[in-house]
């Protein structure tokens, strides 16, 4: 019988932590459906990166969802001995202006004063960490507990982990159609079946606008294209992982949004705006960076001009790259709500509908506590209070 307590559609980093931790709340039935293959979209595609500061005083929704999410992934690796290639390496931001330097002062100092973890380091002390890095900068934010992990292998990790839970995976499987029954059930109908279901998990990242529209629901993602670029492997030169204060900087006094634009963009119209930078050396040897960030609905092309920016962005910072080529590039899509903050929580205009999604350019890093909040949501049938910041409720036509 093709029928669940449970459905996610979804087999991302959310989706695949939310069948996992979900079967172990619970003895009920689940089903997880994706429609191409385990980590195949944006969960699969991003550098790695875990941020976190720690939980601070007072832990707010964000340190729940990053320090959080680091304890699942320290977890993953060590207590259920999935090799995810997982490090608590460390992270360090460049400060390449005086105004970037102010800036990131006031907020180093407000970070502490919260208890969150994290440093202001002379350009000297930062080479002691990791003697590639130029000395041409003003200094570097040192984000201690910061880590890295293989998106594809910590992805199929917890699907792996759901699966000898108990729950079922579906994979090459597209779900076309999504009927709400009297009693507030669902029928789904796929591209191979047909499954029903007491409760749904809309885990869909950047394709949850277009499954929104199947229950006739406006839900506010949109689709952000992110590229990034990669050497050939080498022997290992970096420990960290390596990021810019320029776009948080350019951010903090003008994000770009309207109504029609989320926050936080690299482009607006066509036109750059900032410089956006991300990356770190993976296991293999290969040195990968990335950073853009622009609207251009599911458009997946490499622009090779923002490819060559941010490889000179990061050269910048690593001067021993400008001698190596790039050996491959690639694209992908981030869920960015209109507001710029999560949605993560029940869908009040529809009984029994759940959503996991605008987690934007952090949606490796915080997957996996928001799979584990979104589990307790349907277990219990209750929101946490934390979430009130992720309620998908705060938008007119969700509320219901």
């Amino acid at each position: 019988m093709n029928e669940f307590d449970t459905i996610i559609i979804g087999g991302g980093i959310a989706g695949s932590s939310a069948a996992f931790h979900l079967a172990n709340k619970s003895n009920s039935k689940i089903l997880m459906i994706e429609k191409q293959a385990i980590s195949s979209g944006a969960s699969g595609l991003n550098a790695g990166q875990i941020g976190s500061t720690g939980w601070g005083n007072i832990p707010d929704l964000n340190s729940y969802l990053t320090h959080g999410s680091l304890e699942i992934f320290k977890s993953l690796q060590l207590d259920l001995n999935y090799d995810i290639e997982f490090r608590q390496s460390g992270s360090l931001a460049a400060i390449q202006t005086k105004s970037q330097y102010d800036f990131v002062m006031d907020t180093v100092m407000q970070m502490k004063n919260t208890g969150k973890n994290v440093e202001i380091l002379s350009t000297r002390e930062a080479r002691s960490i990791e003697p590639e890095i130029s000395e041409n900068f003003l200094g570097f934010v040192f984000y201690p507990l910061r880590a890295q992990a293989d998106p594809v292998k910590s992805t199929i990790a917890f699907s792996d982990a759901a699966f000898k839970s108990g729950v079922q995976i579906k994979i090459n499987e597209e779900v076309e159609n999504i009927e709400q029954n009297s009693d507030n059930t669902y029928n789904l109908q796929t591209s191979l079946d047909n499954y029903y279901c007491k409760n749904l998990i809309l885990a869909t990242g950047a394709w949850s606008n277009k499954l929104g529209k199947l229950l006739d629901l406006e839900i506010p993602i949109i689709p952000i294209r992110g590229q990034m670029w990669a050497t050939k492997p080498i022997s290992p030169r970096l420990f960290n992982t390596f990021s810019s204060l320029e776009s948080s900087y350019d951010w903090h006094n003008d994000d770009g949004s309207d109504t029609n634009i989320p926050p936080d963009l690299t482009h607006i119209n066509g036109e750059r705006k900032t410089r956006h930078l991300y990356g770190r050396q993976r296991k293999n040897g290969e040195v990968i960076f990335g950073g853009d960030r622009e609207m251009l609905g599911f458009d997946n092309e490499v622009d090779f001009n923002g490819i060559e920016s941010n490889k000179n962005h990061a050269t910048e910072i690593l001067p021993f790259l400008s001698k190596l080529p790039i050996s491959r590039t690639w694209a992908g899509f981030m869920p960015f709500s209109i507001d710029g903050e999560p949605i993560i929580g029940k869908i009040p205009v529809c009984k029994n509908l759940y959503i996991v999604s605008g987690l934007a350019s952090s949606g490796f890093g915080r997957g996996p506590m928001s799979g584990k909040f979104i589990a307790e949501c349907v277990d219990s049938g209750f929101m946490p209070e934390i979430l009130n910041a992720a309620d998908p409720g705060r938008f007119k036509q969700l509320a219901g």
